[in-house]
């Protein structure tokens, strides 16, 4: 014990005398929290859209008034000519265009009602896809206005919606706990490996090596710190969640932090891995830097892995955030407890485990 308090202070002292590293784990998860959840969503809003109007009726003209109060739509013109609005499209001020026929409210009341057109510019396919279903709902309302002030009926609502664990649809609250994550990977899988990187390069290593000091004892040595900050951040970012947001874990805190503590464990286990087959800082990044772009591109952080292919699902199940993900939004917006989730935590045990103890067999001391 008495040599692996020596082994922290020296760990602790080394870490606080870096004059950039203290202040990046206080400012990036601060900047992370307050900037990424506003400008990385999927709400999609301000969709330009250009009217062709043919028809000049009373349902027109309620159609071209609902898209221009509604917030989803920034209405950029109303034209009688279609080569206007398609000149919008090519331009990049439109991203739909709205084809109202000549005589369109006038067949409805015919056996043969005349289409609307909608021309989606298809290369945001998110925001052209989203764009056109907002604009089919818009068109839906402003037809069923008109037909119920022109032959009133009694009205049955056939549906309840009621969205369940975000019932607001705000996107933030989806993308917090991933950001959570994605701090947890940077900071505990980059840190301790190119701590001990930078060791090699410098030669400082070499003092380790020839000490009586055992190789489960060194990894140790390095990984503890970045547990403890690890578990800063963490606490730094549900605060910042709570105070900024208003978002605070449905379930026990306490699963949040058992499922961060085994996760901990991994990402800094396999930095540790990484480090010990790299020679350079350069070397220690660049694999860390592909394994990042795995973890945060298929493991359901950013996009469902029920999309995915089967063999890419597959290959999901040997990532570590997979199961972090399921965890940290489960707890965070379901209430989920640890005994509904035991799957996830027993996978990332099993998987802390497993990459420390390859951590520690991995680094070769010489004598």
């Amino acid at each position: 014990m008495r040599t692996l308090r020596v082994l922290l202070e020296k760990e602790f002292r080394q870490f606080t005398r870096n004059a950039f590293m203290p202040k990046m784990v206080i400012l990036f998860p601060l900047l992370v929290m307050l900037v990424i959840p506003w400008v990385t969503t999927m709400d999609v809003r301000h969709v330009g859209v250009s009217v062709v109007d043919n028809d000049h009726s009373e349902l027109s003209r309620r159609i071209v008034e609902k898209l221009g109060a509604s917030d989803y739509f920034t209405l950029r013109g109303v034209t009688g000519s279609y080569e206007e609005a398609y000149a919008t499209l090519e331009a990049g001020k439109a991203d739909v265009i709205l084809s109202i026929p000549e005589s369109f409210e006038l067949s409805l009341a015919g056996s043969s009602p005349r289409r609307i057109g909608i021309d989606v510019n298809g290369t945001n396919a998110l925001k052209g896809g989203l764009g056109s279903q907002y604009m089919a709902q818009i068109v839906q309302q402003a037809l069923t206005e008109v037909r119920q002030e022109q032959s009133p009926v009694v009205q049955v609502d056939l549906f309840a919606v009621q969205n369940r664990y975000n019932p607001t649809l705000n996107y933030p609250y989806f993308m917090v706990p991933a950001l959570m994550i994605i701090l947890l990977i940077l900071i505990c899988g980059f840190l301790p490996g190119l701590n001990l990187v930078s060791e090699k390069e410098f030669g400082t290593i070499e003092q380790i090596n020839v000490t009586p000091v055992s190789r489960f004892l060194f990894t140790l040595a390095k990984l503890i710190p970045y547990w403890i900050i690890g578990f800063v951040v963490l606490t730094l970012a549900m605060l910042l969640a709570w105070w900024v947001y208003g978002l605070t874990p449905a379930g026990s805190v306490g699963a949040v932090y058992l499922a961060a503590l085994f996760f901990i464990l991994t990402m800094s286990g396999l930095g540790i891995i990484i480090a010990n087959r790299s020679s350079t800082m350069q070397q220690t990044m660049f694999v860390m830097f592909f394994f990042i772009m795995i973890f945060v591109l298929m493991s359901g952080l950013l996009t469902p892995i029920e999309s995915m292919p089967a063999w890419a699902r597959d290959i999901t199940y040997l990532l570590p955030p997979r199961y972090f993900v399921t965890v940290m939004r489960a707890v965070y917006l379901k209430g989920a407890s640890v005994v509904e989730l035991w799957p996830q935590y027993v996978a990332l045990l099993g998987f802390a485990g497993l990459f420390n103890a390859v951590a520690a067999l991995t680094y070769k001391k010489q004598s």
